[in-house]
């Protein structure tokens, strides 16, 4: 009997693939669900008795959210990394992961193919199949939903013709959650003008009042908060719970799909916005400008390769040495107002601070030239543009 593995949420589609590949195709069935920091205790074992409950007996969960953060999370914050200025690539980036973990598992245990649940109007058949056919190109990619153009009506019939009764009712607001934020989707992101309702949201907007909080970075990975230090997790987690119920890091993100479509989905991200606009901050007082200009070019490239599952590219390896390095002096405090839908950056500390320097204050003193210095450079300066128009302008 050949043996596939089904990346396995425990929705709709993913129960009728594993009844699907047992039952008409043969298939020795194996499921994995991937942890990328979304899934609590008792959620996982709520994925394995639903695995039982459609007969599989091998069923595994497996915890990438340390190797997510080190190999994912920290190049997006490094990179400063929004997609389309907006969206921190909280589902995205984490797919990647995701197929990476799914595609090693099947190697491991010996399996023929590999199946998914994914439908064809989305980015993510796209990064599971890519990642697959890298890592795994020995192996079928098994698609019932995709392949089969299955609507939801003919799974729910095929599932309780095979004996499997529940309540499948499609929920009103689709819910991915991981370590870097959380996406929701509903029929206001499928219009191009409505707004998601307060009830969609995951964390509801119920804290009133400001607070000013300290976050804390070094070489460019935040490591404590309002002076308690902790690893880079704990404090993305810690800072999510603090600043979600002030309904901080909700938006909604526009962009253009792997497939050519404009997609629109809402995001609730509390932690990933604060936290890129603070390391952006302290960025801008410690890095040079050609520094932070390329960073801004390379940040860019990195969010977008990795949006469209082309993360094992090695050019990612490369723009990551290049962020890796720009990191080293990415240490100090930021000050942090946080209020109703909304956060300020009040500035920052750090023992790399280039506005201490002793040359001077913008605007008031200079400490480091004279007057006739600044003469003689801006005449300099000017040459290119005066030989220029001398030379080339009519008149």
């Amino acid at each position: 009997m050949k043996k596939v593995l089904l990346a396995f949420s425990g929705g709709l589609d993913t129960s009728y693939c594993a009844i699907h590949l047992a039952k008409d195709k043969g298939f020795e069935v194996y499921t994995a669900a991937v942890n990328t920091g979304g899934f609590s205790k008792a959620e996982q074992e709520e994925l394995e008795q639903k695995a039982k409950d459609l007969g599989i007996s091998n069923h595994v969960c497996i915890d990438v959210e340390k190797e997510f953060y080190e190999k994912g999370i920290k190049y997006l914050i490094a990179g400063n990394v929004l997609k389309n200025h907006t969206y921190p690539l909280s589902v995205s980036a984490e797919r990647v992961f995701q197929a990476i973990a799914i595609a090693e598992y099947a190697k491991e245990i010996g399996a023929d193919a590999i199946a998914h649940g994914s439908t064809g109007a989305g980015n993510d058949q796209v990064r599971f199949d890519l990642v697959f056919n890298v890592l795994a190109p020995e192996m079928e990619i098994i698609t019932p939903i995709r392949d089969m153009k299955l609507s939801r009506e003919e799974e729910v019939e095929y599932l309780k013709a095979n004996g499997i009764e529940k309540e499948w009712a499609k929920a009103k607001y689709s819910i991915n959650q991981g370590l870097w934020g959380t996406s929701v989707g509903g029929a206001e992101t499928l219009t191009s003008g409505k707004a998601l309702p307060e009830e969609a949201w995951p964390v509801q907007a119920e804290k009133v009042g400001t607070e000013v909080i300290e976050l804390e970075f070094e070489n460019g990975e935040p490591v404590g908060l309002n002076g308690e230090k902790s690893d880079p997790i704990t404090t993305i987690k810690q800072l999510q719970e603090l600043a979600a119920p002030y309904g901080i890091g909700r938006d909604i993100h526009v962009g253009d799909t792997i497939i050519g479509i404009k997609g629109r989905v809402g995001f609730e991200a509390a932690a990933p916005l604060i936290i890129i606009e603070a390391h952006r901050l302290l960025e801008k007082h410690v890095l040079g400008k050609w520094q932070l200009y390329w960073k801004d070019q390379l940040g860019d490239f990195y969010g977008m390769l990795m949006h469209e599952a082309q993360y094992l590219d090695p050019v990612m390896r490369d723009v990551e040495a290049y962020l890796d390095h720009t990191q080293t002096k990415v240490t100090g405090k930021v000050f942090i107002k946080l209020a109703p839908k909304h956060f300020e950056l009040e500035g920052i500390e750090s023992p790399f601070d280039l506005m201490a320097s002793k040359f001077g204050q913008y605007g008031e003193m200079n400490q480091g030239w004279s007057g006739d210095d600044v003469k003689g450079f801006t005449k300099i300066l000017s040459n290119a543009t005066l030989i220029q128009k001398s030379t080339q302008e009519d008149g």
